[in-house]
């Protein structure tokens, strides 16, 4: 018995044991004692209450027991500061419990580390965490040191706090911010403002001009008695460039540029006819008001001459290229074209030696024509559009094409060996097949010339279909050559 009081005494004297663990060992002791006589009974009761005196006289003087209230001085952290109240903390923190080496409140639905001391403080009711004393021999590890372990509890180096989320991201903002300064200002180095190079242009007398002041130093210099043959060459050959522009072009015509390309066409030097003829084909092309002008101011006329009288081939391409753009989507020059002859100027293209390499051009021109009336016919739009398709009614293109037997003239081009000339001109056959059927069934020399070129692009259309090309070039023109083959055959 005095060995079971010796046990109670220390079990009294020892802070860590808890409270279940003492009513454990009393009834443990309570069941040995049935096996006792009831002097001996009555002496363990007697040992028993001394034994809990002592121990209630023990723990008044334990400053730290489980159950004592906690004192101000403990809830503060490492830094001194009190830890942030439930209202005060983040909402994001709430769910996950991070201790320190003092006790701290455990709020509902938090998640309490592994290794972690837990206690029910009696006088509040609530419970508290905090971390082990004893872990690592040091209550003061850095906070490095505690991020990555705390205990026996590992912490994923991955995972994060809010708060140090929230601070990383400010980092990560400062971090672009600085950067975006630092390029800003690499930018700077490398680039000068514009205020600073006028400055030094004005130093040095040069000054910054617009496309219409350059226009007008250029027109300036073409129309000057005093400049040489290739200075006026040079100054075609940059209006060429500004006049591209709708914008450009419109503004060479107030300054009266575009009738002087117009007289510079009868210029008795070819180079000249050559580069302003190009700078009338660029002014021309998809701008009407300039259309307009050209041919009110004679240059379809002195177009259709140059490309009727000996010249040499250059200046005829760019008088070709000048008249196309003053036809496409014009149907009053088209009209005009036609009256003056300018189908036949264009048939007798096909006589002379030397001229081979504009026949494709002539053949494209006729295909646009026709095709740009036929498209026009059929759109949707005839309300908005009846003024227009009034006009191209007008333009008997089509009846011209057939008397003047431009269906035997386009395709005898198929026998040309470029491919891409065979491509524009089956397309032209395809075209005038509505119009030129019976020409062509008579025609024996194009079916045979058809039949060469189906034999042709069947080998060259296999080939790229070995090659894993199903719908290749060639394919494509197998199938225009194998259509036209079949619209002969049809009645």
């Amino acid at each position: 018995m005095l060995l079971i009081a010796l046990q109670l005494m220390e079990m009294g004297s020892c802070q860590g044991y808890k409270t279940e663990e003492l009513d454990m060992r009393l009834m443990a002791m309570s069941h040995c004692s049935g096996l006792l006589s009831t002097a001996a009974k009555v002496n363990l009761l007697v040992l028993v209450v001394s034994a809990v005196f002592s121990w209630s006289s023990l723990s008044d003087r334990v400053p730290e027991f489980a159950l004592t209230k906690i004192e101000e001085s403990d809830i503060k952290d490492d830094s001194g500061k009190e830890p942030a109240t439930e209202d005060e903390a983040d909402p994001e923190d709430l769910e996950v419990f991070y201790p320190t080496h003092q006790w701290q409140t455990l709020h509902p639905g938090q998640a309490v580390p592994a290794g972690s001391h837990v206690r029910l403080n009696l006088q509040t009711g609530e419970r508290e965490a905090k971390l082990s004393d004893s872990e690592n021999g040091k209550s003061g590890m850095g906070e490095e040191k505690r991020r990555k372990r705390l205990g026996k509890m590992d912490i994923d180096s991955n995972s994060f706090t809010s708060q140090e989320l929230k601070k990383a991201l400010a980092k990560m903002k400062e971090s672009e911010k600085t950067e975006r300064m630092a390029h800003e200002e690499e930018v700077r180095k490398k680039f000068r403002p514009i205020e600073e190079l006028k400055e030094e242009f004005e130093k040095l007398n040069v000054k910054l001009e617009t496309d219409y002041e350059i226009m007008v130093k250029l027109i300036g210099k073409f129309n000057s008695s005093a400049s040489t043959l290739d200075e006026k060459v040079a100054a075609l050959y940059d209006l060429e460039y500004y006049v591209h522009q709708v914008d450009n072009a419109k503004d060479f015509l107030s300054l009266g540029g575009l009738q002087l390309v117009i007289n510079g066409l009868n210029s008795t030097e070819a180079v000249l006819k050559e580069h302003a003829a190009f700078v009338l084909g660029a002014a021309l092309s998809s701008n009407p008001k300039v259309q307009i002008e050209a041919i009110e101011g004679g240059a379809l006329q002195k177009l259709l001459v140059i490309l009727a009288t000996e010249q040499p081939l250059a200046v005829k391409k760019k008088a070709l290229f000048a008249l196309s753009s003053m036809l496409r989507h014009f149907p009053y020059a088209q009209q005009q074209f036609l009256k003056l002859g300018g189908l036949q100027v264009l048939r007798n293209l096909f006589r002379e030696k030397g001229m081979e390499a504009l026949y494709i051009r002539v053949v494209t021109l006729l295909y646009d024509l026709i095709m740009e009336k036929m498209l026009l016919e059929d759109s949707q739009n005839g309300d908005q559009m009846e003024e227009k398709i009034q006009q191209y009614r007008q333009v008997k293109l089509v009846p011209a094409v057939v008397e003047q037997d431009w269906c035997v003239i386009v395709s005898n081009l198929l026998a040309m060996p470029e491919h891409d000339t065979r491509e524009k001109v089956l397309k032209t056959v395809s075209v005038l097949m509505a119009f030129c059927k019976e020409r062509y069934q008579d025609d024996q020399s194009l079916g045979t010339t058809l039949s060469l070129l189906r034999r042709e692009y069947e080998e060259l259309a296999a080939e790229e279909q070995r090659e894993g090309d199903k719908d290749g070039y060639f394919s494509e023109l197998l199938g225009s050559v194998n259509t036209i083959i079949q619209e002969l055959r049809s009645k």
